[in-house]
């Protein structure tokens, strides 16, 4: 099977969340015995306190799933650059030489602030799931006026439009230094509106307003102090609270979904056939089957079975989509075909048949590839029908490998009318023939390369003495070295027959 893809964006906000602990520690230490410090004694508390927890907040949600879980870790983030940032302003703080120094910390905690109001907005947004005209309004006017806050906060650089420090190292406000809180107050009214307004439980929606009243009660209390230590703490205690209540609420309604979804994977495992089945009356026929799912539950299947004491049945298909839609599609067409497959003369009935029936009430627009093959084991005449599907390989004895290039007609449920045609052709002992879905030959590496036909038929002949299972695992192993650590994108499905000598 095809290995997933490392998230490294994860590793790399925890080495950073931890890093900015270790500096903020040890850049307070200088505050238990410089004189001009200690008054910040409590403020470096706070920066400590709150980096620990950042630390401890995300490595909790670092493996973490979800709607949101993203925005959230950056946010975390966000917050400890915050804690660190502010530190190292109060350390810079009343220096006179280093004036410059806090000027551009001030600047960066202010930038940071407005990515962190625009990412707790988009983590809310992911979580609660905002919908209607007010919700595309605020998808448009947010970013907007986050460009805008942006040019105003760069435009100090410049001008003391809404800050400055003066000779001595100390921070003023500007006559403009309302434009400041433009994006502060639009966004988080607009959010507010939002996630009030939002389906969800009520203590959902109380934790998500913590993270907007608790800093702005915060703010209104102190004035709006630059370097006020608490604001971020405020902000981290109102994080951890939204944590505990929607997050670890969600997590709960995706395991039970997750336990869903392991039942139906293992009733649709239970569907298919053995992979490896030995069928007593027909010693001549070796089948070996697998399907490897790109989701917890697939839309490729496949089936064998005897029709009569002469005539065997084998074939495999592809449904439109993934996961669930998909299996329950796949479900009900593997159904039918066996109970078509048992009762019509040829494959070109059988799926004649079976696309009428799935046509009937198919608004989702779903359909299936598939190919179908009935084997008269007295003379070895193979009749198949192929609806639409990734040519078979047919290996025979001594032989380079060939492709089955017939179509017999549109996929399934394509359209209700279509007649299928039908093939035949004679195998001999020692032959093979290899059946797939489009997930083998559409496998990609990280060139988005693909697998390709040609590689799949230079595996089959040099597995050309190998037993089925053995076939099948060299083609999945190939997938994986070919992949590079690529996650599975679709399907994975095979089937392969071996006459035997």
């Amino acid at each position: 099977m095809i290995k997933k893809q490392k998230d490294n964006s994860a590793i790399f906000g925890l080495i950073f969340t931890i890093s900015s602990t270790v500096f903020i520690i040890a850049l307070g230490i200088p505050f238990f015995t410089e004189p001009r410090l200690k008054n910040g004694l409590y403020h470096a508390g706070v920066d400590s306190m709150g980096s620990l927890f950042c630390a401890a907040l995300f490595f909790g949600c670092m493996k973490q799933n979800g709607n949101g879980i993203s925005a959230l870790r950056n946010l975390i983030v966000l917050v400890s650059a915050c804690f660190a940032v502010n530190e190292a302003t109060y350390y810079t703080l009343g220096v006179p030489d280093w004036s410059t120094i806090c000027f551009v910390l001030c600047l960066i905690s202010k930038l940071l602030d407005l990515v962190m109001i625009y990412l707790f907005y988009s983590y809310v947004k992911d979580t609660l799931g905002f919908k209607g005209k007010l919700a595309k309004l605020a998808k448009k006017v947010i970013p907007v006026l986050l460009v805008f806050e942006t040019l105003v906060l760069l435009s100090n650089i410049f001008y003391p439009t809404t800050f400055y420090f003066d000779a001595a190292g100390m921070y003023h406000s500007s006559a403009f230094s309302l434009a400041e809180d433009i994006y502060l107050v639009a966004t988080s009214v607009l959010t507010a509106i939002l996630i009030i307004m939002s389906h969800n439980p009520r203590n959902q929606k109380a934790a998500a307003l913590t993270f907007i009243l608790f800093p702005l009660i915060e703010y209104a209390f102190w004035g709006g102090q630059f370097g006020n230590s608490a604001q971020y703490g405020t902000v981290l205690m109102s994080m951890i609270i939204m944590y505990c209540v929607i997050f670890i609420d969600k997590s709960k309604k995706l395991a039970s979904t997750q336990t869903d979804l392991r039942i139906a994977s293992k009733i649709q495992a239970d569907a298919l056939p053995p992979t490896a089945p030995e069928f007593e009356d027909f010693p001549k026929l070796i089948l070996r089957g697998c399907m490897n799912t790109a989701k917890e539950v697939g839309g490729d299947f496949y089936d064998y079975f005897p029709i009569d004491e002469n005539h065997f049945c084998f074939l495999i298909a592809d449904v439109s989509g993934k996961g669930t839609p998909a299996a329950l599609f796949m479900m009900t067409a593997k159904t039918m075909i066996k109970d078509y497959a048992l009762t019509k003369d040829t494959t070109s009935e059988i799926f004649t048949a079976v696309n009428a029936r799935l046509c009937e009430n198919n608004d989702e627009g779903m359909f299936a590839t598939a190919w179908i093959g009935i084997l008269d084991t007295r003379t070895m005449t193979l009749r198949y029908t192929n609806a639409g599907h990734n040519y078979p390989i047919l290996q025979r004895k001594g032989q380079p490998c060939e492709l089955m290039e017939k179509s017999h007609g549109l996929f399934l449920a394509g359209m209700e009318f279509t007649r299928y045609k039908q093939s035949e052709i004679m195998l001999e002992p020692g032959d093979r023939l290899l059946l797939y879905t489009d997930g083998v030959t559409e496998a990609h590496d990280r060139r988005k390369m693909l697998y390709g036909i040609e590689r799949l038929k230079k595996v089959l002949e040099n597995s050309k003495d190998a037993p089925g299972e053995k076939v099948l695992e060299n083609i999945l192993d190939d997938i994986s070295v070919f992949a590079d650590g690529v996650a599975q994108y679709d399907d994975i499905t095979m089937v392969v027959l071996t006459i035997k000598e």
